[in-house]
């Protein structure tokens, strides 16, 4: 429920009163009994709330059945999710891709939003009543859109597919940072490259891939990437619709999987990023796992930032905070190692007019390859050991 108060918040909104319940399976109708919604509506007609929020999907059938019930705007998690990202949205192909993601999602809230009127007998000439005539134009409208909007996308992400094409001959080592929302991936991202790019403790406070050069000692300089933010339940319109975000993703060579170690449900959160880079053909991309903010964290204090390796010798991952900038040279180290032992060539920044072209150098990932082989000589703060 914690969560579900900072999307809330997010979104705009203020959160006054919660509810939890706990049942075997959904109501089909309502989601939850017939007796909770009566608790539910007691409660906002008490405070004189607007709006209930669910923190679970909701079908068309039972988000209105709600409404009906409660007398009151009702909205489910993917609802929520959607807002705040037509509300974070801030390039052309993010907007067009919220938008694209919301039209799916009223399309299929539209089926039998018109249920009441359908059975209502037209005139003569008329085959229907006004009900199934409204709910028509209402799909056509929305159909209308989705189209326009998917063949827009479409020229975007050709155009990505092209500039990346273009420059097949800058084999550029690149690394994307992923992450579950709030985890610290922009505070990563400044401290290695010092970029200033906004970060705020908030969910989804970048939405937008940004994409800067990064220096790695004994190599030279490499792009990194900032992608969207993670979340349980991620809704699927959305992931389909950032697929020309998150092809930064699936075209790095290396993953920085940025972990809130301080999170006590830090191990759920990887699972749900693990899950979305599977949906999108990442996770056979070579993988670290950044475990930040370790500054808030009791057992950290006083000790040195540190690398953890798998039994067969690679890193698995680094403890460090990047608010304080504690571990970042560490973590630069290892960026350096890695990339030294892939067959990317140096970036070179004559080859780049300017900083924003670096996003359109990311080349698929090489063969797999034993990436780690010397990493017991980068200095001091390594403390080798089992996950």
């Amino acid at each position: 429920m914690s969560e579900l108060k900072l999307l809330t918040q997010t979104a705009g909104s203020a959160p006054v009163e919660s509810v939890i319940t706990k049942r075997q399976k959904p109501d089909p109708a309502l989601f939850i009994g017939s007796g909770k919604a009566s608790e539910i509506k007691e409660l906002m007609e008490m405070h004189d709330l607007e709006i209930a929020i669910f923190n679970d999907p909701l079908s068309p059938a039972q988000q209105r059945n709600l409404e009906r019930t409660l007398g009151h705007h009702v909205i489910d998690r993917t609802g929520l999710i959607l807002d705040i990202f037509a509300q974070r949205a801030k390039s052309h192909i993010g907007k067009v891709q919220v938008e694209l993601a919301n039209v799916k999602y009223r399309m299929s809230r539209l089926v039998k939003a018109w249920s009441h009127l359908e059975r209502q007998k037209g005139g003569i000439g008329l085959r229907g009543g006004p009900g199934e005539t409204q709910m028509e134009l209402d799909r056509r409208m929305l159909e209308n859109r989705f189209k326009r909007l998917s063949v827009e996308l479409s020229k975007l992400q050709k155009q990505q597919a092209n500039q990346r094409r273009s420059r097949m001959k800058r084999d550029v080592f690149s690394i994307s940072l992923v992450g579950y929302t709030n985890a610290g991936k922009s505070t990563v991202f400044n401290a290695l490259t010092k970029a200033g790019t906004y970060a705020a403790d908030q969910l989804f406070a970048t939405l937008d891939t940004t994409t800067r050069r990064i220096y790695l000692p004994d190599y030279g300089n490499a792009v990194i990437s900032d992608t969207v933010g993670f979340i349980r339940e991620l809704p699927h319109q959305l992931v389909e619709a950032f697929r020309a975000t998150l092809d930064e993703t699936v075209h790095a060579d290396l993953l920085l999987h940025v972990v809130d170690s301080a999170s006590p449900v830090r191990e759920e959160q990887i699972l749900e990023v693990n899950k979305v880079l599977e949906e999108i053909g990442a996770s056979e991309i070579p993988t670290i796992l950044v475990m930040n903010k370790i500054d808030l964290l009791p057992k950290y204090v006083g000790r040195e930032p540190e690398i953890r390796y798998h039994k067969d010798g690679r890193v698995s991952s680094i403890y460090l905070s990047a608010q304080n900038g504690d571990g970042i040279e560490l973590l630069r180290n290892v960026l350096s190692q890695f990339s030294k032992d892939t067959d990317k060539i140096t970036f070179n920044s004559d080859l780049m007019e300017n900083e924003a072209e670096a996003s359109e150098v990311l080349e698929s990932r090489p063969a797999e390859a034993d990436y780690f082989n010397d990493l017991s000589e980068l200095g001091k703060g390594i403390l080798p050991r089992d996950v």
